[in-house]
């Protein structure tokens, strides 16, 4: 998996003039934050050595440098799920990459499913901590010695200083934002009312099919993380409404100026 991971990180360095200073993940329908970014280079997941692939319509598949807010950072433009077929390592593998680049601190973005009554659609929720659900760990097997110890610490997955900042952010702003837990399951179907019911009583506000593996691996090589969650969706089993892809995108979309504003300042403040 080194060998696998040092190639990637070869490959990328062959192919870009600044070394970036911050990560930045892009999920569901919240792309056009890479139009914010000064753009260095570009790279297709496809031509990088042992990269995944994204499968999912609209996550693009590439890979950005460049200045945001006048820092270095890169941002994947898409990103990589359990549900798509890929194991929980190769689900991370950019995070690694993204380390031995240089990043300091990973800031991602999620479309999630809003549990808590107080939510509305295409309200943005910054995540406080989270409940794994997920079949897989992707530090199960052999442990990386390189990036970090056998059983990193979680008691804060979730920079404290960063969600500061963030809330900070909202409200110059007038964004309304939320603070609460995210529940991460496999996927790629939505919840039954009864499973709503249960991540509602096991302590989850949102619901979604990422990020925690991502940010387990970011802690294991002790990098501070934020995320944040768009609400795309109510998942309140007692006024429960089917919905489809278009929806989700379409709530995202809607949201994306205001977590479009928060993480590009908070990424300038660092």
């Amino acid at each position: 998996m080194i060998k696998k991971i040092e190639e990637a990180h070869n490959y990328i360095q062959s192919k870009i003039s600044i070394k970036p200073d911050y990560g930045v993940i892009l999920g569901t329908g919240l792309g056009s934050l890479a139009k914010e970014v000064e753009v260095k280079e570009i790279i297709n997941y496809e031509d990088i050595p042992n990269f995944p692939v994204s499968t999912v319509e609209s996550h693009k598949g590439k890979l950005i440098f460049g200045r945001l807010a006048g820092k270095h950072v890169v941002v994947m433009q898409g990103r990589f799920h359990y549900y798509e077929g890929y194991t929980m390592k190769e689900v991370t593998f950019p995070v690694r990459v993204m380390k031995l680049l240089g990043i300091k601190k990973l800031f991602v973005s999620n479309a999630a499913g809003g549990l808590d009554k107080r939510y509305e659609i295409s309200d943005l929720m910054i995540i406080k901590d989270h409940i794994n659900l997920m079949p897989e760990n992707p530090l199960t097997g052999k442990n990386l010695d390189k990036f970090g110890g056998r059983f990193p610490d979680m008691s804060e997955p979730y920079d404290a200083q960063l969600i500061r900042q963030a809330t900070a952010i909202a409200q110059e702003h007038g964004i309304r934002v939320h603070e609460g837990v995210y529940a991460a399951v496999t996927g790629p179907n939505l919840e039954t009312r009864a499973e709503y019911k249960y991540l509602r009583i096991i302590g989850a506000d949102a619901v979604g099919m990422s990020t925690v593996p991502e940010v387990i691996v970011a802690r294991h090589m002790e990098m501070p993380c934020f995320a944040l969650s768009v609400i795309t969706d109510l998942c309140i089993p007692e006024t429960l409404k089917k919905v489809t892809v278009e929806e989700v995108i379409a709530a995202a979309m809607k949201a994306e100026p205001g977590m479009t504003k928060i993480i590009k300042e908070l990424v300038g403040r660092q």
